[in-house]
């Protein structure tokens, strides 16, 4: 008894587990659980989002410009020098210096850089001529100014590269926005279409069924000498016809569910149940509305208009450097001189040796062909990037167009397609009592099923292609992604730049 016992206790037990595996192989997929699945699992979502991560190392790059410069200098020198006077014999000179110099240098937004300097030197010179040693301690300390006054004058001059480097950011952000876009409008559209071929499926077990049952009837009958044996030859071509629609379906249902888990990255061996159907309520829309709304949140547009503001500043700098180059520069220091170093610092510090300039500098290029014509390439090129930006937004005001019409269309196909199957539904009822009394043939009522069959197709095709054509108004007018709260923002770019080390 005890053994019996053990064992049904262990076939329970590895009934459940058998039950928690099954359960476990299943995954009941929302929309927007598959939407998420893919923005943050999809290979191609993940390859693209290091681009704009890339783009912030290269402006953060591009910042360092700002950062200041330390520079150090340690050398000795030990020369050895021949003087000859006339009528008198060669005399030997030798010359030994020390250099321990420091200085730090900053750039301003101005375009002026501004350099301070400490310099020391020690130098020692044994002459035989004198028949004695000399040796000296010299140190200056000094700020040094230069400062572009017309051409390379102004933050923008300055900052191009790193002005550059942000507006390619944000193109760059754009550009995946773009493809998240398109990604998250294909998952929709594979997700309503699966949920469109296993509804097919159904619809084609059904037929078959139905078509089994007419050749079961149809045998009896014709055993019973009611119907002639032609009948059977029709009803038996009906389930061969039905079984390979069967297939064919069955195949296409796993192609899609396989194509769906590639894209949201899904273990291969689960089984997708989709838990949502499409829509068939109303989505009215205005026109120009959503010709307004897209003009504004399309990535497509967003993106040309960072070229163009890129390029109009790419041309006002141009426009600044045909100017002449006149360059102030300016300077102060203290100095020091004697015989050893701690007396030399003191007399630095003292400010009793003064040193200062000023001067202004001028360089123009006569002719400056250089400057002028890059300058009138990039003025073509903004009246290019205009007209690009032009014709993208007609086009997008196009593609709104089309799809608010695909809309309204898709919609009334869905009544269409009720009535079609509510119509047929009724034919293959007629058929079926017409073939009850001998008024119709097995092949008459295979044909009106067959009709059936293809209205309730119809019915689940129009079903997703409103719900295709709603998602496809959202792509173009740039509003999918704001529906499900999923674009990429700058401060999602400056997180994984920090992420990297």
């Amino acid at each position: 008894m005890l053994r019996v016992l053990m064992l049904c206790l262990v076939m329970l037990l590895v009934c459940r587990s058998v039950a928690l595996a099954s359960e476990s192989s299943v995954i009941r997929l929302t929309l927007a659980d598959a939407i998420k699945a893919a923005v943050e699992n999809n290979l191609a979502v993940r390859a693209e989002r290091y681009t704009p991560a890339q783009q912030e190392a290269e402006y953060q790059k591009n910042r360092g410009i700002y950062d200041p410069s330390l520079q150090l200098l340690a050398s000795y020198a030990d020369t050895t020098n021949v003087s000859s006077f006339y009528l008198s014999p060669p005399d030997r000179q030798a010359d030994r210096s020390t250099q321990l110099n420091a200085g730090l240098s900053q750039l301003f937004f101005t375009g002026g850089t501004a350099t301070l300097g400490f310099n020391n030197s020690y130098n020692r010179t044994d002459t035989t001529i004198a028949g004695g040693l000399d040796s000296y301690w010299y140190s200056n300390l000094g700020l040094t100014v230069s400062q572009p006054l017309l051409k390379n004058f102004g933050r923008e001059a300055t900052e191009l590269a790193i002005d550059t480097a942000r507006l390619g950011k944000y193109s760059s952000i754009e550009q995946f926005n773009t493809r998240l876009s398109a990604i998250v409008a294909q998952v929709c559209n594979e997700y309503y279409t699966l949920y469109s071929l296993r509804e097919e499926l159904e619809v084609k077990k059904v037929s078959l069924e139905l078509a089994r049952k007419i050749l079961t009837e149809t045998q009896a009958r014709v055993k019973a000498g009611v119907m002639p044996a032609m009948e059977i030859l029709n009803a038996e071509y009906g389930v061969a016809s039905r079984e390979k629609e069967l297939i064919d379906a069955e195949r296409a249902v796993s192609d899609q569910a396989d194509l769906l888990r590639q894209l949201l990255q899904l273990e291969p061996g689960a089984e997708l149940l989709i838990a949502e159907t499409p829509s068939k309520a109303l989505y009215e829309v205005s026109e120009q509305d959503q010709i307004r709304v897209a003009l504004e949140l399309r990535p497509e547009i967003r993106e040309l208009k960072r070229n163009l503001e890129l390029l109009e500043l790419q041309t006002r700098v141009s426009n600044n450097r045909t100017l002449p180059d006149l360059t102030l520069s300016a300077s102060a220091a203290a100095t020091g001189l004697a015989g050893t170093y701690a007396k030399d610092v003191d007399r630095l510090g003292s400010g009793e040796y003064p040193n200062w300039s000023v001067g202004l500098a001028l360089a123009f290029p006569l002719g400056n062909r250089a400057a002028e014509n890059d300058y009138r390439k990039n003025r073509l090129k903004v009246e290019q990037a205009a007209l690009r930006l032009r014709n993208q937004q007609e086009l997008v005001s196009n593609e709104v167009r089309a799809a608010v019409r695909a809309v309204a269309a898709n919609f009334k196909q869905l009544d269409v397609a009720d009535r079609g199957r509510a119509f047929a539904e009724e034919r293959f009822k007629a058929f079926v009592r017409k073939a009850e009394v001998g008024l119709a043939t097995n092949k008459d009522v295979l044909d009106v099923e067959n009709d059936l069959a293809a209205a309730k197709s119809n019915q689940i095709k129009a079903q997703t292609a409103y719900a295709n054509a709603v998602t496809q108004l959202w792509k173009v007018t740039g509003e999918l992604l704001e529906r499900q709260q999923i674009r990429m923002v700058e401060r999602d770019v400056e997180q994984l730049y920090r992420q990297v080390n």
